[in-house]
């Protein structure tokens, strides 16, 4: 009885806390009986005091393998806050010099430290490996163990090492592995590379029942975040992008939207990602944009949601990611966009992998397609994927397919035909290939096999492609078949589903509503916009035509047709939401924009227009950093062909970009460039040609001009010319 007096004793004077949650004192008991014990237990359930409570009550040093060092900060801050001396837990890792590795070392073997977290590339060293064979390694916690598996969501080859060193530094050192995400494949990986076969496992359930769950189709994602995030003023938030560029462009979108917002990714030093997170944990800032790399162990229970800009990889990243909002057990909101677009990219980047790992990538992936284009509850599909049956009314309506009204069919015929046709084919195909069967699709694979000529072959084309996903995937949810993932996701027949085909009965199943996946933002950044009001679009060319007359200058010259349309869309009403419309900077904003933002304000006025108030600035950071680049080399009379190499561009592209610096207001002075290439008659006939055309288009000047005599590089070159000349 002693060992549990003093764990209570020492959770309340340490922590502050009255009870344990959940299986907390049974794993802390079991370490204290140096048995290997593994931990899966969810975000917020509360894993890190499972190893840190029996550290401080143990003899010696506790070794925790962390996989990042941010979270090695972040909890070795906690611990000295908790525990009153700076010596109670140290980390040893490469940001350390070498008098602060030697603090490190002399603290531990003086016996004043407890916990002593290290990275799995600081274990390996022989030095390390010599150090800690000289000290008393009072247990091995592996935190994140997941890392370990291939199968899991972040494999790290150097976790596959960590037996070996154990083995190395001490005999019979008691492991505790602790993991917020494994299936049973991952589980199984991780306890037989760890040797701890015989490990007590402790398995909590993985339902956060706080959290809400909703896949959004993608269109105009980044402006779609500012609305969302605008609307949670005070809250904080994580945006997860798939890559750095992205989460800079976000970030920035958010910053210029009066948004405290911050990027975080591996491209950015050390010292900037630390204070981006203290930042974050002291609510200096309210969201933070980034790539996976956030948020690990971080220990902040006041997110209040988590939105992934791109599907993720793998449902457990996604499970793990999404674990971060509402570990206090508030409100935890998490919103993921989904386009096939996505999908298309995360494909193409598997496909420079070897192939083993290419074939595990691939099932993965695939199983956050179904997730992310099914209309069965997400609670239950996330639960499922993690080996937990669960009962979707549990749900309580906290996802958006339990809120989104639903379609049946009757499953029992079609299922019947799937579970006999998978014993027939002697249960060696996956889902696609049963679907393909249905739908009568000749691929190379069914022709090989012959499987055209079955009956079967064809016979679920009235149903439809949408009918027979829905009932594959939940043939599955609901244990009829069983999806083989270690072995390219191939179906077996479960007992439920050779009972089903001995006795079939009544089930009804549900139709997947047609996920919309709709264009991302388009590769130069212009978005879709909302409804085009064509009535101010004749008001506004008409006034367009005025100015246009008054100077002298063809209309183009003024604003060019996409920046009226998006103003009649938008309906800005000041010189600073004028310069956010494609097309439009500074230089035209000033220069001819007060008649435009004056004839807007009145139409709303009188027609009472309901006016979107998030402006999303399009140009990202990064953009406007090759625009200046391109201005200064300009400036310098640099020929374009060799910015454009020293770009990596190519000499259209190094054109479009200028243009568009141009279009925007812009002046650049290219005559530097152009009297070198074109002679100063033909200059002269083509600045004619656009003085008294209306219309803006190169092919007209050709056909007009002659293509024999100009190529169309050059009357574009001249077009820039002429715009930046009369219009900046």
């Amino acid at each position: 009885m002693e060992i549990n007096k003093s764990l209570f004793d020492n959770l309340q004077n340490f922590f502050g806390f009255d009870n344990f949650k959940g299986d907390q004192e049974a794993i802390i008991t079991s370490i204290l009986q140096k048995k290997d014990t593994f931990v899966i237990m969810p975000t917020g359930g509360g894993k890190s005091i499972c190893y840190q409570l029996p550290a401080l009550m143990s003899d010696g040093t506790a070794l925790v393998i962390s996989p990042l060092i941010a979270l090695m900060k972040n909890q070795v801050d906690q611990l000295r806050a908790f525990g009153g001396t700076e010596s109670i837990a140290h980390f040893l890792n490469s940001s350390l010099n070498k008098a602060e590795i030697a603090k490190v070392k002399q603290d531990v073997s003086n016996g004043d430290t407890k916990l002593l977290y290290v990275a799995p590339e600081s274990l390996t060293k022989l030095e390390n490996v010599e150090f800690l064979q000289s000290i008393t390694v009072s247990f091995v916690a592996v935190d994140e163990a997941h890392c370990i598996s291939e199968w899991g969501h972040d494999f790290r080859p150097e976790y596959r090492k960590i037996r070996q060193v154990i083995n190395n530094i001490g005999d019979n050192i008691p492991i505790i592995a602790l993991t917020a995400t494994a299936t049973p494949k991952v589980q199984q990986d991780i306890q037989k590379t760890l040797q701890m076969n015989s490990a007590v496992l402790f398995k909590s359930s993985f339902n956060r029942p706080n959290l809400y769950y909703e896949v959004r189709a993608k269109r105009d994602v980044i402006k779609e975040i500012v609305r969302y995030v605008k609307s949670q003023e005070g809250k904080s938030g994580i945006v997860y992008c798939l890559s750095r560029k992205k989460v800079e462009e976000v970030a920035e979108a958010l910053r210029l939207n009066g948004i405290k917002a911050l990027p975080y990714h591996a491209g950015l030093d050390p010292k900037t990602r630390s204070e981006t997170q203290d930042n974050f944990l002291m609510q200096d800032v309210d969201v933070i944009v980034a790539t996976i790399a956030f948020g690990m162990g971080i220990d902040k229970p006041d997110v209040r949601y988590v939105i992934h800009h791109d599907i993720p990889k793998s449902m457990e990243g996604y499970y793990q990611e999404t674990g971060r909002s509402g570990r206090d057990g508030g409100e935890g909101v998490c919103i993921a966009f989904y386009s096939q677009k996505d999908i298309d990219k995360l494909t193409k980047f598997m496909k420079d992998k070897p192939v083993s790992e290419r074939e595990i990538g691939t099932q993965i992936l695939k199983e956050v397609i179904d997730y992310a284009e099914s209309s069965v509850c997400r609670r239950k599909q996330i639960l499922h994927y993690f080996g937990e049956n669960f009962n979707e009314a549990g749900c309580n309506n906290m996802c958006d397919n339990c809120r989104h009204p639903k379609k049946y069919f009757a499953a029992e015929e079609p299922l019947l035909r799937v579970l006999k046709l998978t014993e027939q084919l002697g249960e060696k195909f996956d889902d696609q290939y049963m679907i393909n069967i249905m739908l009568g699709i000749e691929n190379a694979q069914i022709l090989s096999y012959k499987h055209n000529q079955l009956p079967e072959f064809k016979s679920g084309q009235e149903e439809g492609e949408i009918l027979w996903k829905s009932l594959m995937r939940q043939a599955v949810l609901n244990n009829y078949l069983s999806k083989d993932v270690d072995n390219y996701g191939l179906l077996k027949l479960t007992k439920s589903g050779r009972a089903f085909i001995e006795s079939p009965h009544a089930v009804k199943f549900i139709l997947n509503y047609f996920v919309e996946t709709a264009q991302d933002d388009s590769e130069d950044g212009q978005q879709q916009f909302g409804a085009l009001d064509t009535h101010l679009l004749m008001m506004i060319k008409d006034l367009r035509k005025k100015i246009a007359k008054q100077k002298n200058l063809p209309p183009f010259v003024i604003f060019q047709d996409p920046s009226l349309e998006e103003m009649c869309t938008h309906f800005p009403i000041s010189i600073e939401e004028l310069k956010q419309i494609q097309g439009v900077g500074a230089g035209k904003a000033s220069k001819f924009g007060q008649p435009f933002i004056e004839l807007i304000k009145f139409y709303v006025e009188e027609n009472d227009i309901d006016r979107p108030n998030d402006l999303v600035i399009k140009s990202a950071a990064n953009k406007s950093a090759l625009k200046v680049s391109i201005i200064q080399n300009i400036d310098r009379q640099i020929a374009l062909e060799d910015i454009a190499s020293s770009k990596g561009m190519s000499y259209e592209e190094i054109l479009k970009e200028v243009e568009t610096i141009v279009n925007s207001g812009t002046k650049l002075n290219l005559n530097y460039y152009i009297d070198d290439i074109i002679d100063e008659d033909r200059q002269e006939e083509v600045y004619d040609y656009f003085r008294t055309t209306e219309v803006d288009s190169i092919d007209n000047a050709l056909n007009e001009l002659g293509d024999e005599d100009y190529s169309f590089e050059e009357i574009q070159l001249m077009r820039i010319k002429f715009l930046s000349e009369m219009g900046n």
